[in-house]
């Protein structure tokens, strides 16, 4: 059977950048990913197709081969022999949504089982996945730490040790499947043979059945508990980045394995910073007379008090940086800063006294801005305007 080519399958020209072949690829696999298309062979081998494209269009060595020799560019190569979808998702799992990415997966199909694992038959069912919200201060992201969370869970039996059959009992071959965990039936026509293969319904496809359930979990293997766990999260995250605890999901049925928990950070709103990337801003309200004098004011920082000097002549909407006093890159060296926007403060109250030095103040003859500083000022307005909707 003739192959399609690479660019045909993925829909890009051969021209198409690195970041155009990941966009068509994460758009192919949403579309034909498991969850939407439920028994859907067709679906699941355009799946599986699409990685292959990818593997070699998003290889610059491979591209390049491919694009000088076609097919016969490929040869000797070893490709990926993806025998499950799931094997797709932990090959390309940068392209869905790396460990703290926040994967376009979780955000489609959070009903389903994210890295479903497969058991084979007699070693029961997997575990779900299990999420939970993670809610961080900025003074917590800016540092790192380790949190305790509590999760209820499924966990395994104590009394049966999750196999879910009766202490001193154990569990038996299916009769119906022989253990297979799999109903095989023929049947023949003027075409030919074809085989339907089925889940046995008798064993539930795990291959054994329990003659003697465990009185403490009924035959599940599992008891409702709940647990505390530990949890490293590391400097620099942010609003929905997740990470993956393997294990610390429910239980597997009868000795299944394990499914994962999944941590979703959340910033709390902070009293005095809104985040900007990894740069935090700081809304600083001074006086008529420091901004037209210059001084020295004290102001927050996310550790502890900072002292900021404020430059003789500074006008409102002007944005001071601290170096290096926000928030750490997640994947690599150095951290943001700290912006300082600058407002006027207006004062609402004012007595006799107040009010007569402003307005002998007013008639001052650097005071009052004169036609050319009007000018200046309005250019400048429309100007930031410009560039914020540009």
């Amino acid at each position: 059977m003739t192959k399609r080519d690479y660019y045909d399958i993925l829909g890009v020209a051969r021209s198409a950048s690195a970041d155009e072949i990941k966009k068509a690829y994460r758009q192919l696999a949403l579309k034909h990913h498991p969850d939407r298309n439920p028994g859907n062979k067709e679906s699941e081998e355009k799946f599986k197709e699409a990685a292959e494209a990818y593997e070699v269009l998003g290889d610059p060595e491979k591209r390049q081969r491919y694009d000088r020799f076609g097919y016969e560019g490929m040869r000797g190569t070893n490709f990926r022999e993806f025998t499950d979808i799931n094997d797709i998702f932990s090959t390309f799992g940068d392209i869905f949504g790396g460990a703290f990415g926040g994967s376009i997966f979780d955000e489609v199909f959070r009903g389903g089982q994210r890295g479903r694992r497969r058991s084979s038959a007699g070693q029961g069912t997997p575990g779900s996945d299990l999420r939970i919200k993670l809610s961080m201060t900025l003074e917590e992201i800016a540092e790192g730490v380790e949190k305790k969370i509590k999760v209820k869970r499924q966990k395994k039996c104590d009394l049966c040790s999750g196999s879910g059959a009766k202490p001193g009992s154990s569990r038996t071959t299916c009769p119906q499947c022989q253990g297979s965990g799999e109903i095989r039936q023929v049947s023949r026509s003027m075409f030919g043979q074809f085989v339907n293969i089925t889940t046995c319904a008798y064993c539930g496809g795990e291959g054994k059945i329990i003659k003697e359930p465990c009185t403490s979990c009924g035959g599940d293997g599992r008891t409702a508990g709940e647990s505390t766990i530990k949890v490293n999260v590391p400097a620099g995250v942010s609003q929905g980045n997740y990470l993956t605890l393997q294990g610390q999901g429910d239980a597997g049925r009868r000795g299944g394995p394990p499914g994962d928990l999944i941590v979703m950070i959340e910033e709390k709103p902070h009293e005095h910073f809104r985040r900007q990337g990894d740069d935090i801003i700081y809304d600083l309200l001074v006086s008529f007379p420091t901004a037209a004098l210059g001084g020295e004011v004290e102001i927050p920082t996310l550790t502890g008090k900072a002292k900021l000097v404020v430059e003789a002549g500074t006008p409102p909407g002007r944005m001071l940086r601290m170096r290096d006093r926000g928030i750490p890159h997640l994947n690599s060296h150095g951290r943001g800063d700290q912006l300082v926007h600058i407002n006027i403060w207006v004062p609402t109250k004012l007595n006799s006294e107040e009010r007569e030095l402003l307005k002998k103040l007013s008639s001052a003859e650097h005071i009052n801005p004169n036609e050319e500083e009007r000018k200046s000022t309005s250019k400048k307005f429309f100007e930031r305007m410009r560039d914020a909707f540009s």
